[in-house]
C-alpha cells in the first residue's frame, strides 16, 4: 500500500538535510522469493531471510547522505508494514509484471513527486550494503545519463541510475551486465565498494556477505536460522541413537 509519505519525511527529519537521490527497491511476495535459498533453508527461513535482507538494504539506503528518499515496490503487506517503519515510502506492484515493470512503475511514482529527480534502481538483496559505499557509487552515477554497476559475479546488476530527464529503463535478470551495457547505460567501475555489489542469491552468497558483515536484522535471521538447525540436528542425532540402541536390542 502507499503511505502518505510522513515516515519517510520524518526519516529523513531525523538524519539531517537529505542529498538529491530517490531509489526504488523491488521486493518480491517473501514466499517467492530468494528460490535459490531453498536447499539451505526451510520456507519460513527463507521468507525471514529475504524480509532481512530487505530491511538491512533500505536502512543502509535512507543513511546515505546522498539519498532523499526510498520507493519499495512490493504486494507483500508484511514485508510493506516492516519496510514503512524505516521510513521507506511503499507502492502496491500495480503492474504485476516482473522486476523490471515494477522498477520502472517505481521511478513514474518518484518523478511525479519531483519531475527533476535523479533516480536509482537498487537490488533488496543487498545485507551487507554500507552507506559510505552507495555514496561513492552514486556520486560516480551523477556524471552520465544512466550508470550501471555490475554484482559480485560481474554477470548481474545491482545498481542502475537515470540522471534528471532520463529514464530509467531497467532490464535487471539474469545476464544484466551485458544487457545494460547495450542499452547505452555507463558501467561504473569503482574499487572499494563491495557491500554495493554483493547481493544475496545462494548459500554461497550469503557466505560472503557475512563475511563482509550484514546489518542487524540479517545476522538476527541468521542466529535464529543457526539455533533451529542446531536443534533439528540434535533431534536427529538423538532419533538416530534411539534408534540405533532399538536394532541392537
Amino acid at each position: 500500500m502507499e503511505t502518505d509519505g510522513e515516515p519517510a519525511a520524518r526519516a529523513g527529519a531525523e538524519r539531517g538535510a537529505a542529498g538529491p537521490w530517490s531509489v526504488v527497491v523491488p521486493l518480491k511476495p517473501l514466499a517467492l522469493a530468494k528460490s535459490r535459498l531453498a536447499d539451505a533453508v526451510g520456507p519460513a527461513e527463507r521468507r525471514g531471510l529475504a524480509l532481512a535482507f530487505a530491511q538491512d538494504t533500505v536502512a543502509a539506503v535512507l543513511a546515505c547522505p546522498a539519498v532523499r528518499d526510498v520507493v519499495v515496490v512490493t504486494d507483500d503487506r508484511p514485508a510493506a508494514r516492516a519496510l514503512e517503519a524505516l521510513g521507506a515510502r511503499v507502492l502496491p506492484d500495480r503492474p504485476g509484471a516482473g522486476l523490471n515493470a515494477a522498477l520502472s512503475y517505481g521511478a513514474r511514482a518518484v518523478r511525479e513527486r519531483r519531475p527533476r529527480a535523479p533516480v536509482a534502481a537498487l537490488n533488496a538483496d543487498l545485507p551487507a550494503l554500507r552507506p559510505a559505499e552507495l555514496a561513492r557509487v552514486l556520486a560516480v552515477a551523477a556524471a552520465f545519463p544512466r550508470a550501471f554497476l555490475a554484482d559480485a559475479a560481474d554477470i548481474g546488476t545491482t545498481f542502475l541510475s537515470a540522471a534528471p530527464g532520463m529514464q530509467l529503463r531497467p532490464a535487471f535478470g539474469g545476464a544484466s551486465r551485458s544487457r545494460h551495457s547495450s542499452s547505452g547505460a555507463v558501467e561504473i567501475r569503482l574499487g572499494g565498494v563491495p557491500s554495493v555489489r554483493r547481493d544475496v542469491d545462494t548459500e554461497a552468497d550469503l557466505r560472503a556477505a557475512l563475511e563482509l558483515g550484514v546489518g542487524r536484522w540479517t545476522a538476527a535471521r541468521c542466529r535464529a536460522v543457526s539455533r533451529t538447525a542446531g536443534r533439528a540436528a540434535g533431534a536427529a542425532g538423538a532419533a538416530g541413537t534411539a534408534g540405533h540402541g532399538t536394532a541392537a536390542g
